[in-house]
């Protein structure tokens, strides 16, 4: 059953999570976005997303931290425990990572995962771009701004938003105009 998919993802990603509350409360209320708004924008790959969403920040624990690029570390660990290829690439590639992963000397690791459809992942960018650190929900340019104040100008996270910001914002203003299209709003 489908649906086993994204309690699983929930008990993987709080097992990991535990010793990281502000991470997990993060990532609860990245969830919770992703339920809400899958469903509308793209019903037959909901749980997939939503399951993505439960364990796109799995790579900061520190048992499976490996480059410390936590796409790639969460994406390698998710494959490791048998998570289906849309969760693993979703993983992989959430909130502009190809970016990150230049800055950080590690597009090599994130080249070994397929690239997902850049309509899914709009939804989990969405989902983690508007959602604060404390799981709260947030506008969009303030999640970007928040980001830029917590690591400072060298860092490699910093570097990376200052330039995908755009285009994150570009796939939270899409995820928008679906729901919009589907009557919903976000």
């Amino acid at each position: 059953m489908v649906r086993d998919l994204v309690v699983r993802a929930r008990s993987v990603s709080q097992a990991c999570l535990v010793a990281l509350p502000r991470r997990w409360a993060h990532v609860q209320g990245v969830a919770a976005a992703g339920a809400r708004v899958a469903p509308l924008v793209d019903a037959k790959r909901a749980d997939e997303i939503v399951a993505a969403c439960w364990l796109h920040d799995v790579g900061y624990a520190s048992e499976i931290a490996e480059t410390g690029f936590h796409p790639v570390d969460g994406a390698r660990f998710a494959q490791r425990v048998g998570f289906p290829p849309l969760v693993v690439s979703l993983i992989a590639f959430h909130t502009g990572a190809a970016g990150e992963a230049a800055e950080r000397g590690l597009s090599g690791d994130l080249a070994q995962f397929d690239a997902p459809p850049s309509e899914v992942l709009d939804v989990v960018t969405f989902a983690d771009m508007t959602t604060a650190v404390d799981g709260a929900p947030v506008d969009a340019e303030a999640r970007v701004a928040e980001i830029l104040s917590r690591y400072g100008v060298g860092d490699p996270v910093h570097r990376a938003v200052s330039v995908s910001a755009p285009g994150l914002l570009a796939s939270v203003g899409r995820v928008q105009a679906r729901l919009a299209a589907a009557g919903a709003s976000g």
